[in-house]
């Protein structure tokens, strides 16, 4: 099995087009052609039957409203027959799919291992799939399960393709956080400070952080002064607009094994990665690390996660 490292450069492609991901925008019904065409390929969502539960409900998130359910199949129901827009665009032609239209969603249903990544920032969510197999990478993503963009690539874009995950809004505010650039704290001391502040218990971070005295540590290990632990707790409850989840999964066998989950969280200055890890003999004290990130810090983050299951 290939060994991919997102981590470290990869070779130069041998012509510009080679390193190119192409990308087609799809509807939900010429997506679901695609696959029919494809060898009845199945796609890596439930699409459920209107009027029974909403489309991608499974995997999109929490159930619309009734105005929100009607809204949609009304849209669904406007689009334009799928074989005609797909012949249209060049993709189909006499009954027969685009090569690489077929091979992508051929590679969404059989791939090596998948990465599922979750967005949400302001309330928007993102889904997107990414399924790797050898050399090659095919994913698809949308924001409102009408239209999707799947795309296909080598695996040395890769890197790139998952920074365009985290890439947030240009009218997004910023504002600086009250969060330093990397803090290391108790996971319970972040959890009790979360759920004190989202509830109004400000007058609560003065006692936790004087229960945890010295366990909020900067990232040379020193402890962060006391006077300055409740206005970071605080923020940390307060700030936070938005979030990003990857899951990892081998596929490879016939059950399907989850290899890891990195989580981000979006604060007022920025993303955020979160580190769980254990200090002390045998499970110990569960810490959580918080370190700033970029976009394109997204695949570095991953490596350690894809590593045990592409090698």
């Amino acid at each position: 099995m290939t060994t991919i490292d997102l981590s470290t450069p990869t070779p130069p492609p041998s012509s510009l087009l080679d390193a190119l991901p192409r990308r087609v925008a799809l509807t939900l019904p010429e997506l679901q052609l695609v696959a029919e065409l494809s060898g009845g390929a199945p796609l890596p969502f439930d699409v459920a039957t209107p009027g029974e539960a909403p489309a991608l409900e499974s995997r999109l998130g929490a159930s619309r409203g009734t105005t929100e359910d009607q809204a949609y199949v009304a849209a669904i129901a406007s689009l334009h027959d799928p074989a005609t827009s797909l012949a249209r665009r060049g993709l189909l032609v006499d009954d027969t799919l685009d090569d690489g239209l077929a091979g992508a969603v051929g590679l969404l249903a059989t791939p090596t291992y998948a990465v599922e990544v979750d967005v949400v920032v302001e309330g928007v969510q993102v889904k997107a799939w990414h399924r790797a197999s050898g050399d090659a990478v095919a994913t698809l993503a949308t924001s409102d399960g009408i239209v999707f963009e799947l795309a296909w690539f080598p695996t040395s874009a890769w890197p790139a393709e998952l920074a365009r995950v985290g890439v947030l809004p240009e009218d997004l505010a910023r504002r600086e956080s009250m969060v330093p650039a990397f803090v290391d704290l108790p996971y319970e001391l972040a959890d009790a400070a979360v759920e004190a502040a989202e509830g109004g218990r400000s007058d609560l971070l003065a006692v936790l952080a004087a229960q945890h005295e010295g366990a909020v540590r900067d990232e040379d290990g020193r402890p962060v002064p006391a006077a300055e632990v409740p206005g970071l707790l605080q923020a940390l409850g307060t700030e936070a607009q938005g979030r990003l989840r990857v899951l990892v999964a081998d596929v490879s066998r016939r059950q399907t094994t989850v290899v890891g989950v990195r989580s981000w969280v979006l604060l007022a200055d920025g993303w955020r990665t979160l580190r769980p890890h254990h200090e002390g003999a045998a499970a110990g004290t569960t810490r959580v690390e918080l370190r700033a990130v970029e976009p394109g810090d997204l695949a570095a983050d991953l490596a350690p996660v894809l590593s045990e299951v592409a090698s």
